[in-house]
């Protein structure tokens, strides 16, 4: 597996990292332990060195998960972690936003526990805090770095104007947004801002809650326990109108006799080489698939037509801006 450095800041990962999110939820029942915890470790054999999870997905079940699965594998893996929810202890309920600073540092001892581990290599502010300045959210994780319990700070979610104001208070190593070939918001502002403070970007959901992937379509339902039957692009109407964006990838994929799962992932590696997306899955078969992408050199032509074609294809729906995912 490729390396890439996650901007100016010295932390090297692999080229594609893995998001272990959907094992514990949202996509349906949570995958079996043993199965998730095998397919993680089968990740790190593949070369996978960059794995994200946060307090909230499950809640907490998610980071234990994670943590069982690379407690024998800590020196070969970076860790990200994220707070920024009240979570109520007993029911397990998200209650509301907070990254004050005494329950940024109360979230970082619980995550250590659950994650067997005595530093989290990366750890993102979840979703900005309107209560809270940021220069205090940065400030309160400088502290956590200096104490040696963190390594590297991150923002998930965040505006450029946000994300000026915490790197001048503890440099910030990578913003973690929603980015691919049908979500594109970053590119206007945010990824610009990475690349001129040397910050890394880490797409999450890059193949798209897999609608990329050419695997689902107009036809798809979804169980209520999936966040997608949520979601106004997954309605039978809006993904008849998006499935030209399918058909794109797919297009390329047959010229190329791979996927439209590795087009997708390939065209995001192509954007930057400090660009390092985090495409998660159940399954052995579609992580091999999804690593492949690592391996697919896009030429400029062929950014050129994905460009221009997709630059025509009009997506209907709003996207999930992530909050949904734990409400």
């Amino acid at each position: 597996m490729q390396k890439r450095m996650l901007g100016n800041s010295g932390l090297e990962v692999s080229a594609l990292g893995l998001g272990c999110m959907g094992m514990s939820m949202n996509f349906g029942p949570p995958g079996d332990r043993t199965e998730m915890i095998g397919l993680i470790r089968r990740a790190v054999e593949r070369g996978v060195t960059f794995f994200d999870t946060a307090e909230i997905y499950g809640p907490f079940t998610n980071e234990e998960l994670v943590g069982e699965a690379l407690a024998p594998l800590r020196g070969q893996v970076v860790i990200a972690t994220k707070f920024g929810f009240d979570v109520d202890p007993d029911t397990r309920e998200r209650r509301s936003l907070n990254s004050r600073p005494a329950h940024i540092k109360h979230a970082v001892e619980a995550s250590l526990k659950r994650l067997r581990t005595d530093h989290i290599d990366l750890l993102y502010q979840h979703r900005v805090d309107p209560d809270v300045p940021i220069e205090e959210v940065a400030g309160t994780v400088k502290e956590l770095i200096s104490a040696g319990k963190v390594n590297y700070f991150g923002l998930s979610e965040a505006s450029a104007a946000t994300i000026r104001r915490a790197h001048a208070v503890q440099s910030v190593t990578a913003i973690q947004s929603e980015y691919s070939l049908w979500s594109r918001d970053p590119e206007a502002e945010v990824l610009p801002t990475c690349e001129e403070l040397g910050i890394g970007f880490v797409p999450w959901s890059p193949l798209g809650q897999g609608f990329l992937t050419g695997k689902v379509d107009s036809r798809t339902t979804f169980e209520s326990s999936d966040i997608r039957s949520r979601f106004p692009r997954f309605t039978q109407g809006a993904m008849q109108v998006n499935q030209p964006i399918v058909d794109l990838l797919t297009s390329i994929a047959e010229e190329k006799q791979v996927t439209p799962a590795q087009i997708a992932l390939a065209w995001l590696l192509a954007k930057k080489p400090w660009i390092v997306p985090i495409p998660g899955t159940r399954k052995l078969q579609r992580l091999d698939e999804n690593l492949g992408a690592a391996t697919i050199e896009l030429a400029a032509e062929d950014l050129r037509k994905i460009n221009e074609k997709a630059a025509n294809i009009e997506i209907l729906g709003a996207r999930g801006s992530g909050r949904e995912f734990y409400g």
